[in-house]
């Protein structure tokens, strides 16, 4: 049996340096997405995405090791975030404006008909609430400037002011796509002032 891949480890996309922005190219990526509206931290939808996600891509993993021998870490948790304004994230912080998709990457050796048996299995016995609402989809992002933040998600938007604000625009670079984050701690065990979070925004030549 091959080794067990954890991506956190062998991809560029999932590393990155505290008080560093750095410009990244990253591939085509297929993730499990789940969408929805409103603040993380009160929205029943939030956990009832997560609670569909999660058995997909426990189902994925396995399939992935018994019928092809690739065995994996399931990748952390990944977001999606905008609103109207980027004030919601930069100034107010009003998260009952957000928009949100969360999702987890799928190993690019994974194909839709994996998906679909996945989906099936996922769903066998009590699906999830939202489990009809996940789906298989790629992510162009390309051209992105990233950095590693430390502390609470509420602590993130003085990291953001300066990446929008001084990094991209001294770099003659126009922001484009969505604000991403990547989750490389597990929210329920590791204390706000301890969190690690890759912050990425996709760029343009501006």
């Amino acid at each position: 049996m091959a080794e067990k891949v954890d991506f956190k480890k062998t991809l560029a996309g999932y590393q990155a340096r505290l008080d560093r922005f750095q410009l990244i190219e990253v591939p085509d990526t297929q993730y499990l997405m789940v969408d929805g509206h409103g603040d993380p931290n009160t929205s029943p939808a939030f956990t009832a995405a997560l609670e569909a996600l999660y058995p997909v891509a426990y189902k994925l993993k396995f399939l992935s090791k018994r019928e092809l021998g690739r065995d994996y870490v399931v990748p952390p948790l990944e977001g999606l975030w905008w609103a109207e304004s980027t004030d919601a994230f930069t100034t107010s912080r009003d998260k009952s404006r957000w928009d949100w998709t969360v999702m987890l990457m799928v190993p690019g050796w994974l194909d839709r008909g994996a998906f679909e048996t996945a989906m099936e299995q996922a769903g066998a016995k009590t699906p999830p609430a939202r489990l009809h609402e996940v789906r298989l989809e790629t992510l162009s992002e390309g051209r992105c400037v990233q950095t590693l933040h430390v502390g609470s998600f509420d602590a993130e938007a003085a990291v953001l002011a300066k990446m929008h604000d001084e990094f991209i625009p001294e770099h003659s670079l126009r922001l484009t796509g969505t604000h991403h984050e990547i989750y490389l701690s597990d929210l329920r065990k590791v204390a706000p002032a301890k969190l690690r979070t890759i912050l990425r925004q996709p760029v343009v030549a501006g």
